[in-house]
């Protein structure tokens, strides 16, 4: 029978906090099946705390002095995630210059973490299965069956059972992994272990930062057990850190802690004080403002092109032209002196030279075919040009952190706000 002042005991020595009593029954679980070699598939939504129960399960195991590896399945690609777990064979494919060890073969006697489990590809999954039943691999581009003797961890955020009813996940693996369930419960669920964990995020940017320490109110206290943190335990330590960095006042009440939530609804985070509000014009950065002035600069370019394109087709410059795109003149500069301008029926002054052009060269100069078609092309090809340039500079940071949107939008010097915005507005899956 596992006693409280045990279960005190590990949340001290890695450094748990709280007293909820979901949290005390996660950790009594994971002491009960630590001694043991049994596979244990931990489950909870993300940011909630998962590796730190494989780190109690290996260190309270026979195998504590053994090898430890902890793997995120979804960070590794397809097509190398079985090299990678299970070795492979020189020349086995491109770019395999020597034999490799896999983790399963380094951590012989030890523990393997596989997180994300979810993310695993089905063929993947049969070798993870032959190892779980028979303890046994082949590595990539051999046939020689080798030995391992590995306890695996694994753990999802994602519901297992649904990704078996879809396919995606395989029947017989899940019921191989499941041996032993834990369920770590998300911070809305914890209640009071809300405001310990952010009492102890302040007190260690305190400390780091030589200041004094964020203490909320108890106004403060219920409105920040009253939020349900969608990013649970990571959401929460970015808030503490973000008030203790920007407040003055170091102690904060609930109006203050409100301004640093995000939205009823969102799951993004608030824009800092000062920096934009509800209102839409808050949402525009200094890029913002860039694109815009881009946006009007190859609109007036396109005018222009399509001026020229008429004044081609018509024999010169004509007072119906000039009507037409007069919008284009209205910003031109009013001192010209009138040696630098020409009288014309319309009321919008025009540079000399194009009137110059209309009596000389654009009524000698015989225009070819392609020269028009060049100019309509370049017209419809280069429209779009900015929305396209932007739209792919958005998924190639998507891509580079793995649909992180945080680190994406600092990588485009952007707001989360306003990278959400964009991938709203260019349908980016």
């Amino acid at each position: 029978m596992i006693t409280p002042q045990e279960i005190h005991s590990v949340k001290q020595r890695f450094g748990i906090i709280g007293n909820s009593p979901l949290l005390n029954h996660a950790i009594q679980v994971a002491m009960q099946a630590a001694p043991t070699d049994m596979t244990v598939l931990i489950t909870g939504e993300s940011g909630s705390g998962k590796e730190s129960f494989s780190k109690i399960i290996h260190s309270l195991s026979l195998r504590k002095h053994g090898k430890f590896i902890a793997i995120n399945c979804g960070a590794i690609p397809e097509g190398t995630i079985d090299s990678e777990l299970f070795g492979h064979e020189k020349g086995s494919f491109t770019g395999a210059h020597e034999a490799r060890k896999g983790y399963f073969e380094v951590t012989d006697g030890g523990t393997i973490f596989l997180d994300e489990i979810g993310e695993m590809p089905l063929g993947t999954q049969a070798r993870l299965l032959r190892v779980l039943e028979n303890g046994e691999f082949i590595r990539v581009g051999s046939s020689k069956v080798q030995k391992t003797n590995v306890r695996v961890i694994t753990a999802t955020n994602v519901n297992l059972l649904k990704a078996v009813e879809k396919g995606k996940f395989r029947e017989d693996l899940y019921y191989r992994l499941n041996t032993v369930p834990i369920f770590v419960p998300p911070l809305r669920e914890r209640g009071e272990d809300v405001v310990l964990l952010f009492r102890k995020f302040t007190s260690d940017f305190s400390e780091k930062y030589r200041v004094k320490p964020i203490s909320l109110d108890p106004a403060a206290q219920q409105v920040l057990m009253r939020y349900p943190f969608p990013g649970n335990i990571r959401q929460l330590k970015n808030i503490a850190e973000q008030i203790s960095l920007l407040e003055q006042e170091r102690e904060v009440d609930a109006q203050t802690l409100s301004r640093y939530l995000p939205q009823e609804g969102s799951r993004l985070p608030m824009a800092l004080p000062g920096h934009g509000g509800s209102s839409e014009s808050g949402d525009f950065s200094e890029r913002d403002i860039l694109y815009k002035v881009l946006f009007d600069m190859k609109k007036d370019m396109n005018e222009l092109k399509k001026l020229v394109l008429e004044s081609f087709q018509n024999g010169g410059l004509n007072s119906s032209i000039m009507q037409k795109h007069q919008g284009l003149f209205e910003d031109l500069d009013s001192g010209l002196s009138k040696a630098e301008t020409v009288e014309s029926t319309s009321p919008y002054s025009v540079p000399l030279v194009l009137e110059t052009q209309k009596n000389s060269s654009l009524e000698n100069v015989e225009y070819e075919d392609d020269v028009i078609e060049d100019i309509l092309h370049e017209e419809d090809d280069n429209s779009l040009s900015l929305e396209k340039k932007e739209k792919e500079m958005i998924i190639k940071a998507l891509q580079k952190h793995n649909n992180k949107r945080k680190y994406a939008a600092q990588d485009l010097g952007i707001s989360e706000r306003t990278l959400y915005r964009k991938i709203k507005q260019y349908e980016i899956e």
